[in-house]
């Protein structure tokens, strides 16, 4: 939780801002995080995976 939150985060600051909390950016980074990105801590598996 605390790595997509700070990606959002991060993505927050160069958007300046999101207007709306229904963005489908966020959920785009949730799909992301969860079953894309590889994280090492579960030894380059996702999180859907594991």
């Amino acid at each position: 939780m605390k790595r997509i939150n700070g990606e959002i985060r991060d993505r927050e600051k160069t958007m300046r801002g999101l207007k709306k909390m229904d963005t489908p950016i966020l959920k785009g980074y949730q799909i992301y995080h969860n079953y894309i990105r590889e994280h090492e801590a579960l030894k380059g598996q996702t999180p859907a995976e594991k």
